[in-house]
């Protein structure tokens, strides 16, 4: 069993079960770090157990590596919950796709390159990155000097996983006007484009009905995102008031 690969599905595990993010970092450093090491360097380190002597390894970390290496279901592993639910694995295989992610560019916990592998290996054939547009500074929204130099990252991911496919998108910010987080002109090169509202979203429905309304109404955008603002977990949050007939149809 390889290690790096080990310590990579045990890292998409915890993001997929929600745990923090630095739990999650920790065990996608020490792939990092196992990448780094010789083969020889590798086993020596395991025969010695001196693998946390390296800097990004930790206790946790450094057992999934030896029970790895040993070819052993590593412990830490079987402590996880079920990948997915009983019916859930037909489901998954049945999908293509995925047309709403965020990368660790924005305030996702993983690397594109990362995600666009695991989106392979879990049989998709394409999935489209939409990290943050520029008014979401809490999620590090990207620039549009930023947007451009993730186009060439982009890029280099197809050029690297072809036949797969690596969509470039944004899931870009409504203004309270309905206006578009971002310039025609960047919109016009991306694939995809999301449109989300992420403030005021408690104003009355006359308000939100027109500002949904030019969203959608521009000619760029494909989805309207998590268009109901509504959380279930935690403190809660009350779905937006808005039209939905109008804007749907």
């Amino acid at each position: 069993m390889d290690p790096a690969r080990a310590l990579r599905d045990i890292a998409f595990q915890l993001e997929r079960a929600g745990e923090p993010t630095y739990r999650v970092r920790a065990f996608r450093q020490a792939a990092a770090v196992v990448d780094r090491l010789s083969e020889d360097e590798l086993a020596s380190r395991v025969s010695a157990k001196s693998l946390q002597a390296l800097k990004g390894i930790g206790k946790a970390t450094a057992g999934v590596i030896e029970d790895a290496w040993h070819d052993r279901t590593p412990a830490y592993a079987t402590k996880l919950p079920a990948s997915t639910l009983p019916d859930g694995g037909a489901l998954r295989t049945a999908l293509r796709g995925d047309c709403h992610t965020h990368s660790d560019w924005s305030d996702g916990g993983s690397p594109i390159a990362e995600m666009a592998e695991t989106a392979r290996e879990l049989g998709h054939e394409w999935i489209v990155l939409t990290d943050h547009s520029p008014r979401l500074t809490v999620a590090r929204g990207l620039s549009a000097e930023r947007l451009r130099a993730q186009m060439d990252e982009v890029a280099r991911v197809n050029e690297q996983l072809a036949p797969f496919r690596l969509l470039h998108g944004i899931e870009v910010d409504i203004l309270d006007d309905g206006a578009l987080d971002q310039t025609e002109k960047l919109l016009d090169r991306l694939d995809f484009v999301v449109a989300s509202v992420h403030s005021k979203l408690r104003m009355p429905a006359r308000e939100m009905t027109p500002r949904m309304l030019a969203a959608v109404e521009n000619p760029h955008v494909r989805v309207l995102g998590h268009c109901t603002g509504r959380l279930v977990g935690g403190r809660g949050r009350p779905e937006s008031q808005f039209n939905s007939e109008k804007v749907f149809t």
